[in-house]
This record gives structure tokens, C-alpha cells and sequence, in this order.
């Protein structure tokens, strides 16, 4: 089983994660690192992606934005959020598409929610992963020779108003929220635990490393 690397880095701000993960790519291609999977959180910000771009859908005046080159529209960073950056060679039988790759991320996301007591589910609107008819994750990819860059969010405990405020994607306000307001209190901690739990079982990789670094 072919290894990963999984490093978890604290706050990061977002135009230097941006930087990391484009050299990390880079080096992921020339086989100089191993596949590694990123955990961090940004100060806030709300990304903008292509679709939101092409669509003309900005967020509103109070947030701070940022254009970016990943699939979808926008998405909220910011605290109570984690960001996880998978920089994969996606290269197995089952990874032939982006689709399947995608599918992977969500059955690994609702697999790591599911040994924390929370049932996590696909729903037709929008990828990602839902829970009580709410998103908690947004999943955002960008590929070059079929290494990821970019990844996913877990809305833990975000402030109030935030995630809810933002529209976009075709979905209304309030559609996106975090685990704290459907009432499930959970640390950044156990969701990185949880998620790191599952790689092997549902990335088929097998966790080389954790390393702790802020």
C-alpha cells in the first residue's frame, strides 16, 4: 500500500497555503514527496472559484474574498472550520475520474462523521457532504497530470451567521452550517482523528506520518 504523508499545520494564512500546496504539487508530479494530505484552518476568507466567477456571483461587501482556480463557487474559510488539502496521485482502479474521486472524499468524510456519532449523507443539490438537511462539507478540486490540489471544508464551529450568510453554488443562505448549530459540539481534534482513522480503509494509503506543527 502506497503511503501519505499527513501533516497538520495549524493556521495557515490562505494566500501561503495557496503557495504550498502549488510547490507541493509540483513535487508530488516529480515523485520527489510521497502523496500528502494537508490539515489546517484559514483566518477568514471566502474563496471564489470559476463558477461564481463566470455566473458573476460575488459574496457581500463585508467579506474579505480571494479568486481561486478550483471546481465550484464560493466557499467560507475561516474559524471553527477545518480545510483539508489532499495533494494525491490519484492513480488507483477505482480513481479514473474526477467524479470518483469525489465520491471517494465524501465516503471518507460521512465514514470519519459516522465513528463520531453523526450521520453524514450525499444529497442530489450539491457534492459535498449533508447532515440534517444542512452542509457541512464543500469539496473543491483542482487537478494537474491527476495530482489534487485544493480539498474539502468540515464546518465544526463556525460563528454564527458567517457560513449561513453566504449564498452561492445555486444553493440558498442558510443551506450551508456547521455541526455546532444542528447541536453536535465536536473539537477540530476528534474530526482530524476521525478522518486520519479512516484513510487507509477508504483512500487504500497507508499513513506514513502525522506530524503536529502549531
Amino acid at each position: 500500500m502506497q503511503p501519505v504523508d499527513v501533516r497538520i499545520l495549524g493556521i495557515v494564512e490562505y494566500t501561503d497555503a495557496e503557495e504550498m500546496m502549488s510547490v507541493l504539487q509540483k513535487q508530488r508530479i516529480d515523485d520527489e514527496i510521497p502523496d500528502t494530505i494537508l490539515f489546517l484552518q484559514h483566518p477568514e476568507i471566502v474563496t471564489v472559484g470559476p463558477r461564481a466567477q463566470n455566473d458573476g456571483i460575488a459574496p457581500p461587501s463585508d467579506y474579505r474574498s480571494h479568486p481561486v482556480d478550483r471546481g465550484g463557487g464560493l466557499t467560507w474559510h475561516g474559524p471553527g472550520q477545518l480545510v483539508v488539502y489532499p495533494i494525491i496521485h490519484w492513480n488507483k482502479d477505482d480513481e479514473k475520474s474526477v467524479a470518483d474521486i469525489i465520491s471517494k472524499i465524501e465516503s471518507w468524510v460521512i465514514a470519519a462523521l459516522d465513528t463520531l456519532g453523526i450521520k453524514g449523507y450525499r444529497d442530489e443539490r450539491m457534492q459535498g457532504v449533508w447532515v440534517d438537511d444542512k452542509k457541512i462539507c464543500s469539496i473543491g478540486l483542482s487537478f494537474l497530470r491527476w495530482v489534487s490540489r485544493h480539498g474539502f471544508t468540515i464546518n465544526y464551529d463556525t460563528p454564527q451567521g458567517r457560513v449561513e450568510n453566504l449564498a452561492g453554488c445555486g444553493l440558498a443562505e442558510a443551506t450551508t452550517t456547521s455541526l455546532a448549530e444542528l447541536g453536535h459540539s465536536l473539537s477540530k481534534t476528534e474530526i482530524e482523528l476521525a478522518l486520519i482513522s479512516k484513510i487507509q480503509e477508504f483512500l487504500q494509503r497507508d499513513v506514513r506520518n502525522d506530524t503536529y506543527s502549531g
